[in-house]
């Protein structure tokens, strides 16, 4: 069996995990002793971010969260492409720089790797914002299009060690996008029109690509 096999066949069963069966699993990953990149990847809303988060918290010094939103293309790059009216769809990525991070992260050298940062807030990415120390021996990078082929996607899989799928309920997932684009001074109803109209669209192009996660994970566990 190959490797894409391999991860086809493990990905069609879910886990229902603790953060602490999280957590372990990711020690197992450490344990290990030279680098590992875990991708942790999911539907716009799945909870990635937050369930990366606390892994990380969880890890402390033996883990560094970087986002795949740190690669979004600038603001005015969108309008001159015009592409801002679908932010975060798959082609509104510096797809090239993110693998070629993921490169650099992966060979752990010697000096520290600057990783991007993007800012909710501001819907801007923050350059170089993320040190990861070349002790660091865990990596946790999350976003939506980790496991797909399309748009230069197909180049990330082979830089990670695991890759987990994140599963919620559709209509959880959506009540928890239009309500992050709320809390960022959206009104409910232009929330609900770019949930539905860009959101789900984006969510259609991630959900075949379960069948190449490591895992499918259902989290069991609040997060704080």
């Amino acid at each position: 069996m190959n490797e894409h096999d391999r991860a086809s066949a493990v990905g069609r069963t879910a886990t229902v995990a603790s953060m602490d069966d999280l957590v372990a699993r990711c020690q197992d990953l450490v344990a290990a002793g030279s680098r590992r990149i875990l991708g942790v990847t999911g539907t716009p809303g799945a909870g990635k971010t937050t369930v990366s988060a606390a892994l990380a918290a969880a890890l402390g010094d033996t883990a560094v969260l970087i986002g795949m939103d740190g690669f979004h293309y600038a603001n005015m790059e969108l309008r001159r492409l015009g592409r801002a009216h679908r932010k975060g769809a798959p082609d509104t990525f510096d797809v090239d720089g993110y693998v070629a991070l993921l490169s650099r992260l992966s060979d752990q050298g010697d000096g520290v790797v600057y990783a991007p940062y993007f800012d909710r807030a501001l819907e801007e990415s923050i350059g170089s914002a993320v040190p990861v120390f070349p002790d660091v021996p865990l990596v946790i990078t999350e976003g939506n299009y980790l496991l797909n082929d399309d748009h230069g996607w197909g180049a990330v899989r082979q830089y990670l060690d695991e890759a987990w799928f994140i599963d919620v309920a559709p209509d959880v997932r959506r009540e928890r996008l239009i309500n992050r684009r709320i809390s960022y001074g959206h009104s409910e109803l232009d929330s609900v029109t770019w949930v539905d109209g860009v959101d789900e669209r984006n969510a259609a192009a991630v959900e075949p690509s379960r069948d190449r996660a490591d895992l499918i994970v259902h989290v069991t566990t609040a997060l704080g």
